[in-house]
């Protein structure tokens, strides 16, 4: 088999039994890897009901066949369990040189069992694996764990995914991330490692995994690098925060808790700004030309040490405009300190700006939020909220858990300032700018996550670049939510969850065509547009049923509240999507999917379809219980 190490590596962390496992070419095909794993094994093996901070839990991690190769966007791999935050599927994925390493060290995945009776890490290298003391690493930073790591095992070039403090705190929505910089940022798996006393994974591996066709891959990595250079040098120069300006133009900038969607510092915390003044390098990730991570230093009063990268678009945003603070240097440091700590800046910036909007609405006292005067904008408030919730410090500790189980225990109304589907907070972009993005947030497994969905301004102006999926006809407004939009989202999703399931960054821009080339040189496999589709699908309708099955509804699959409000002012005045508006497009959607209309339960064809009736009947034998 060409392109994996076609091995599993288990973990029990009770017992200390570790054992490899070699499925057959079958199941390779059949999940690929990535999320496909990931969903399968969780579906299969993990009882219903069980506490996602329980020992029953299952923490995941799983390359795809590229990891390895030289060749952009490789880098990337994923890793999931039940999610803490929303107690449903969690998966999520990461760039950086961790998954590579996995895969030169003789395994394709991970799966960490039990709960360690004491502090300690896992060491994998070059086909073996133990369980070591983790003592000397707990409560320390990201970056001193790396460094601990490495000194007590003599080889600098270990890679190390981690927790994080957050993580050993059980913040809900604790992160796991690899070489300090690099986020599995969405649904809490972090909290997971943490509570199974496992603070890291360090990989080292000197194996080499055979390709199919060697040339090939030169060939396409040729082109990538000069040919369609064009389509990723804006990203090398400004990251992913380049279209931070333009969405505030377009009223597509989470503003104040989502209130509004434009923001008068957004100049202040852009990415040409970062760049003109606090970055000092650029950063990639295994084998990419791009170089998109940013590197930051400041100096007084915030002192970020470049050692913790720099904020993408996303963390701007969440620290940035969305708790209405302009101070680049303020939001560099909630970035640092995320890194350090191990949260995620996603569902921490979001989860600051609804204390802050609770505290200006009079829903949280100054008392409340250890004398802070967390008002929008306050950003030495905001920077000293982090630090609370990373160590669950007094208001933190409420905070760590999210804005969902945190507006429930404030009570007094503060339902409405959670922003969140599912239990997990919106990333940074807005579903009234970009309305089928909005049905993406509410029918995700996972909860809103903008890393496995489609962004409407895509084709905005044109839709050539879809005609090889069969998308065919002009372009299509944003705010369109007809069932022709509808139709393009069904049909353009399974290839954003394919890069999942294959590990291929969302940020490199293959095209569809390559990225099946991609996979026929590295495996031989004679794979096509359709198939990959296919396993994609699998992977979405097994994270499906994992949700039913954990008692989740259609129900669930809905936006917040304020979503549905239209903006007073900017170019989105007036504009919002109506509850009848989404409850269509959803139903439209699972007709598409082949799921029951009304329960989005998926009928039994499509399950024999895609060769998985077996999860469809763990479903029926669940609710027989």
């Amino acid at each position: 088999m060409k392109g994996y190490a076609g091995k599993i590596l288990r973990v029990n962390l009770t017992t200390g039994q570790i054992k490899v496992e070699e499925p057959d070419e079958h199941f390779y095909r059949k999940y690929y890897g990535g999320t496909g794993f990931i969903a399968h094994y969780l579906l299969s093996e993990l009882p219903k009901g069980i506490d996602p901070l329980g020992p029953e839990n299952k923490v995941i991690f799983a390359l795809g066949p590229i990891n390895g190769q030289a060749v952009a966007g490789a880098g990337r791999n994923g890793v999931g369990a039940k999610s803490p935050l929303t107690g449903g599927i969690g998966f999520a994925e990461a760039g950086g040189f961790w998954g590579p390493e996995l895969k030169k060290a003789g395994f394709d995945a991970i799966i960490i069992e039990g709960k360690a009776e004491k502090p300690s890490y896992l060491w994998v290298h070059d086909g073996e694996a133990e369980i070591r003391d983790g003592s000397a690493i707990w409560g320390k930073t990201t970056a001193e764990v790396e460094d601990i790591i490495r000194d007590e095992l003599g080889d600098p070039r270990i890679r190390v995914a981690q927790c994080g403090l957050a993580g050993e705190k059980q913040v809900r929505y604790a992160c796991v991330l690899n070489d300090v910089t690099h986020a599995y940022g969405r649904t809490g798996i972090g909290a997971v490692m943490g509570s199974k006393n496992l603070r890291a994974v360090a990989v080292r591996g000197t194996m080499d995994i055979p390709v199919a066709d060697k040339a090939k891959l030169v060939e396409l990595n040729r082109w990538f690098a000069t040919e369609n250079k064009p389509s990723w040098e804006g990203m090398r120069d400004l990251g992913t925060a380049g279209g931070l300006t333009s969405l505030h133009a377009s009223s597509g900038l989470p503003t104040k808790n989502f209130k509004y969607g434009q923001f008068e510092g957004n100049e202040k915390i852009s990415g040409q700004t970062m760049r003109d003044t606090v970055l000092v390098k650029r950063d990639n990730c295994y084998a990419c030309p791009i170089f998109c991570k940013r590197v930051v230093r400041t100096g007084p009063p915030y002192n970020v040490d470049p050692r913790y990268g720099g904020p993408e678009y996303e963390t701007l945003g969440s620290f940035g405009s969305t708790c209405g603070v302009d101070d680049l240097e303020a939001v560099c440091k909630a970035n640092e300190l995320c890194n350090a700590y191990g949260l995620d800046t996603i569902s921490t910036g979001m989860t600051v700006a609804f204390a802050m909007e609770c505290y200006e609405n009079g829903l949280l006292t100054k008392e409340d939020m250890d004398g802070l005067d967390a008002r929008f904008g306050n950003a030495e408030a905001m920077v000293k909220l982090v630090e609370k919730i990373a160590h669950r410090e007094g208001v933190g500790d409420l905070l760590a858990e999210g804005t969902k189980r945190a507006a429930e225990k404030i009570g007094k109304g503060a339902e409405q300032y959670a922003i969140q589907v599912k239990g997990q907070e919106l990333p940074m972009h807005e579903p009234r700018l970009k309305t089928v993005l909005g049905v993406g947030y509410a029918v995700s497994p996972t909860g809103a996550d903008h890393c496995h969905n489609i962004h409407d301004t895509g084709f905005v102006k044109s839709a050539a670049a879809y005609e090889a999926l069969g998308v065919v006809g002009g372009p299509i407004p944003a705010e369109d939510l007809s069932e022709r939009k509808v139709r393009i989202f069904a049909t353009l999703l399974p290839h954003k969850y394919f890069t999942n399931c294959v590990c291929l960054c969302n940020f490199v821009n293959w095209g569809y065509d390559n990225t099946v080339e991609l996979v026929r040189a590295t495996t031989g496999w004679n794979t096509t547009l359709q198939e990959v589709a296919t396993v994609a699908e699998r992977a979405m309708t097994l994270a499906r049923i994992f949700n039913l099955r954990e008692g989740f509804t259609a129900d669930d699959d809905r936006l917040p509240k304020r979503i549905h409000e239209a903006f007073v002012t900017g170019p989105l005045a007036g504009v919002a999507i109506t509850p009848e508006q989404l409850d269509e497009a959803k139903r439209t959607y699972y007709e598409m999917m082949g799921w029951d209309r009304e329960t989005g339960v998926p009928l039994r064809g499509k399950m024999k379809l895609l060769d998985i009736e077996w999860a469809l009947d763990l479903l029926e034998q669940s609710e027989q219980k």
